[in-house]
Order: structure tokens, then C-alpha cells, then sequence
């Protein structure tokens, strides 16, 4: 198939993900066109038969803001008609969902009768906090309607979806998903000493997001300074956005910034997952938990929320831990619990990685995918 991915660049599951599906289904052996403004944070090197598309975003002194809805929309067209895709497949509602409605409208008005089929996935955010805003909704909504499909990456997505917004079309839950040949934990043992040095810390704990508010960094310090409390450990803070300054700022109220150290956006997230003992994400949404994935992947305990997502991922006392947002002490408790326990450790982290690569491995994830372009094309 000849296949047009859409999605944002910026650091975020929607574009890990669409970025990795890009990457599989040209191993595939099929056409892939990844079109966003940036090249995805996930690209890396050269894969062969992925073709990266720019989107330019001209400015005009008329408007107050970039035209990236428009400006998308007529490249999907421009190579449309040049590469002849059988899907257009939008990662994201808010606007890729409107871009691709638009982007088919045109096609059908030209002179060329070829439109590709326009499929749309849902993320999360995308829905539970942009889409369900009064100023968004009955426009995202109208886009998702009419695309050709529609999937959502949990259970829990779909049902909010339909819950938030008057959305009529079926919906098929296709999950996040992982290269387990890639995600799987590596001796770095030069690595651990340098971020771990064992003459002042015995464990290492791991946040890792896009410290938007949702994902509540200032919960991660106290968590983690009860922690703290019984256990020689060390925070590491990987990634970056507007709540990162207010974690740290609350390490130093809390004393214990010198046992915190915030490492930026790092796209070769393997190696530090690698050297954790433990995962802390405690969000107040997660309508997958890609991060969580990974880090159970590389033999991480995860200590979560029970929201959104990640009840379908973990399961409380087997393969990680699940607490209501609300219970910072009982996520400190089971993070102490199990780095002080070799055993349990050993237990749960074995769960971890028999869960995420018996049930999230891309060559169980991505022919799903495959198999629903297909019926989404065999309905003429």
C-alpha cells in the first residue's frame, strides 16, 4: 500500500507512535509518507521507504497566526496527486482529522477521481481536554465523523470519546505498541555509575514525559521525597515542557534537589531506562501510558495512576503498581516497597516485560493495522 501518515513532530506519543507504525509498515514492504512541519522526533536515520514531507507555513501580515491547518491540507493534496496514496492516515484529531476532511473534499472536486481513503487516530489529549473545549468539539467532531475510519490506542480513549463528544462513527481500538528488539533492558553498567554513583545512591528512579500539567511533575517530587525518606535514591527528570522549572522548584523547597537532576528531551530513552529501578508516572490522564510501556519493556516497575489507559497495561501488584491520583503516599509506599525488596523487584519486573512483549510488540500490533487499511479500502 501506498500510505500517508500525518502527525506532529514534537516530542509526545501521538508522533512516537505514528513515526514507529511509519517505520514498520515500510519494513513491510510498503509506501510511507510521513507529512508534518518538522521531521518527527522518532525518525532518527535513514529508513528505506519512509519519505519525509515538510509542510512550509507561509506568514502573512493579515493573519494573527500561523495557517498550518491550510497549509497542511494543501500539501496532503500536492502529494496525493503526485504519489497516488491509498490512505491518508491522520495521527491526532486537533486538526489533523479536519486537515484530512479537507484535504478529500479538494480531491474530490478536481479533476483526478483518485482520493485516498482518510483514517483517523485518536491519541488522547486530542479528546479528553481539546477536544471535549466547547471551541473545538462540534468541529472535531464533524471531522472525525466523516473520516473513512476511525481507531483509538485503549478502551478507555474509545468510551471517553464517545462520552465527550457527539462522535457517531464506529471506533476501533488498536493499542500502542513497541520495537522489542529495540525496548528491551541493556547492560550499561558505566552509565548507572555515572548517573547513579553508588557511593551516594543506592536506587534510581525515572520520570519521563512532556511535563505538561496533565502529567503532574510537582507529584513526582513529592512522591519522590518520601521516598527519599527511606531509600538512598536518585531522580532522574527526562524530558521537557512549561511544568519542568515548577519540579524543580519544588526539589529545592523539599530539599533535595541535589539528589534530582532534569536531563532534557533525549530520544534514545533504552539506555537510561536501562540502568532504572523504578518509574514514577503519575498522571491525572494517561489514555494509553506509551511511557510506561517502555519502561516495563526495559524491566522497570511502574508506579501509576488508575486512570484513563493504564489499568488496560498494568495490573496492580503483578506487573507494576496503580494508585489513585490522589494517593501520593500509597505510590511512595509501593515504591519503597519494591526497592527494597530484591524479590518483589525481580517479580514484578519479570511481569513487566512478559506483558509488554507478549501483548505490545509491534509484529502483533502492526498487522492490525495493515488489516484495517485494508478493510477500510475494501469498502469502495
Amino acid at each position: 500500500m501506498n500510505i500517508a501518515i500525518v502527525c506532529y513532530a514534537s516530542v509526545g506519543g501521538s508522533g512516537v507512535v505514528a513515526t514507529e507504525l511509519a517505520k514498520a509498515l515500510a519494513e513491510r514492504g510498503h509506501d510511507v509518507h510521513l507529512v508534518s512541519s518538522d521531521p518527527p522526533f522518532r525518525l532518527g536515520e535513514f529508513h528505506a521507504g519512509v519519505r519525509f514531507h515538510r509542510v512550509a507555513i507561509p506568514a502573512y501580515p493579515l493573519f494573527r497566526e500561523p495557517q498550518y491547518l491550510l497549509s497542511l491540507a494543501n500539501r496532503i493534496v500536492q502529494l496525493a496527486r503526485e504519489y497516488r496514496f491509498d490512505v491518508v492516515h491522520a495521527h491526532y484529531a486537533i486538526p489533523h482529522a479536519t486537515v484530512a476532511y479537507l484535504a478529500r473534499q479538494i480531491l474530490s472536486a478536481g479533476p483526478d477521481a483518485h482520493v485516498p481513503k482518510t483514517i483517523t487516530t485518536l491519541h488522547g489529549t486530542d479528546i479528553t481536554l481539546l477536544g471535549a473545549d466547547t471551541s473545538y468539539s462540534e468541529t472535531v467532531a464533524f471531522s472525525i465523523d466523516q473520516s473513512d475510519g476511525v481507531t483509538a490506542v485503549s478502551e478507555s480513549l474509545k468510551a471517553d470519546t464517545y462520552r465527550v463528544l457527539p462522535v457517531r462513527s464506529a471506533i476501533t481500538v488498536i493499542p500502542n505498541f513497541l520495537d522489542c528488539d529495540y525496548h528491551r533492558r541493556q547492560a550499561q553498567p558505566d552509565l548507572r555509575a555515572r548517573l547513579c554513583p553508588p557511593d551516594r545512591f543506592d536506587k534510581l528512579v525515572v520520570h519521563m514525559s512532556n511535563f505538561r500539567p496533565v502529567k503532574r511533575a510537582t507529584a513526582v517530587i513529592d512522591i519522590f521525597a518520601r521516598i527519599r525518606q527511606r531509600v538512598r535514591a536518585k531522580l532522574l527528570l527526562v524530558g521537557d515542557g512549561p511544568d519542568l522549572d515548577k519540579a524543580l522548584r519544588a526539589s529545592r523547597a523539599a530539599g533535595i534537589d541535589r539528589d534530582v537532576e532534569a536531563l532534557g528531551e533525549q530520544d534514545q530513552v533504552v539506555s537510561l531506562l536501562s540502568v532504572a529501578d523504578l518509574f514514577l508516572l503519575p498522571s491525572d490522564q494517561e489514555s494509553f501510558g506509551l511511557a510506561a510501556l517502555e519502561a516495563m519493556a526495559c524491566g522497570v516497575p511502574v508506579v501509576a495512576s488508575r486512570v484513563g489507559g493504564l489499568p488496560e497495561v498494568l495490573e496492580h501488584d503483578h506487573n507494576g503498581f496503580l494508585h489513585d491520583p490522589s494517593d501520593l503516599d500509597g505510590m511512595a509506599s509501593s515504591g519503597i516497597e519494591v526497592l527494597t525488596d530484591a524479590s518483589k523487584h525481580r517479580r514484578v519486573s519479570e511481569a513487566a516485560v512478559r506483558t509488554a512483549r507478549g501483548r505490545f510488540c509491534a509484529d502483533r500490533i502492526v498487522p492490525r493495522y495493515e488489516q484495517y487499511y485494508t478493510s477500510v479500502l475494501a469498502r469502495g
